[in-house]
């Protein structure tokens, strides 16, 4: 058996249920007594690739307007997935969001990935979003962020002054479509057995224990879990 065991997770740094999955199998990486074998690899989704923000966009309103529903659903959903996030140690500040296309963040990802530092910046990238609402296409944010991570800012430039690991993005992107990917977060255990949907601390803690014992494989990828709860989908988190 290999010393590494490798999940790689689609997600969106707009997508809520995406930080609170990172968090959940964390918090189950810590559990399994395995920590140094982890090997994690970010992959790109993104749920709205044609977004374009406006100064005037309210995540309150997009999202009565986006599933035609009145103002009072759109902050009670967002209410709920505020106390779902704290449930997991985390602080949610949407009347701080700023809405934007993740396009420019998920590349800047790519670049971190070469630099063994994917993780840090996908937990910059959500905190920045989610709770300290900053705008996570703007050029000097981003800059910031992953100056802070330990990225060499002449690389930084280059990638987000130029097209830069966008066919990487869309790479991704393809890979989730032909898995069958239809929300995220997305968690693929060792290339054999996948978790939909940011499930709980327990779910991930058995499914690590399940391909460890079983070693190293390759095989078509299983779906563990038969309900897609708690992720982010093109119409929407549920």
């Amino acid at each position: 058996m290999e010393n590494k065991l490798k999940i790689q997770i689609w997600s969106d740094i707009m997508c809520p249920f995406c930080y609170i999955g990172k968090r959940r199998l964390e918090n189950a990486i810590t559990l399994f007594g395995h920590q140094d074998t982890i090997e994690i690899e970010w992959k790109s989704f993104q749920l709205d690739p044609y977004f374009v923000a406006s100064k005037d966009d309210n995540l309150v309103d997009h999202l009565a307007e986006k599933y035609q529903k009145d103002k009072d659903w759109a902050i009670e959903m967002l209410e709920n997935m505020t106390q779902n996030a704290a449930n997991s140690g985390l602080e949610f500040h949407f009347e701080k969001a700023i809405m934007a296309n993740s396009f420019n963040a998920h590349r800047l990802l790519h670049l971190a990935k070469q630099h063994h530092l994917g993780s840090e910046l996908k937990e910059l990238l959500f905190k920045a979003y989610l709770t300290d609402g900053k705008d996570i296409n703007d050029i000097e944010t981003l800059k910031q962020l992953g100056i802070q991570v330990g990225l060499n800012n002449y690389e930084i430039d280059q990638v987000l002054n130029s097209n830069s690991y966008s066919r990487e993005v869309a790479e991704d992107i393809q890979m989730a479509q032909k898995i069958g990917i239809q929300g995220v977060p997305f968690f693929v255990f060792d290339n054999k057995y996948a978790v939909s949907g940011a499930q709980h601390v327990e779910t991930f803690v058995k499914t690590l224990e399940k391909v460890w014992e079983e070693g190293n494989f390759q095989s078509k990828i299983t779906i563990l879990n038969s309900e897609n709860t708690d992720a982010c989908g093109i119409d929407g988190c549920n």
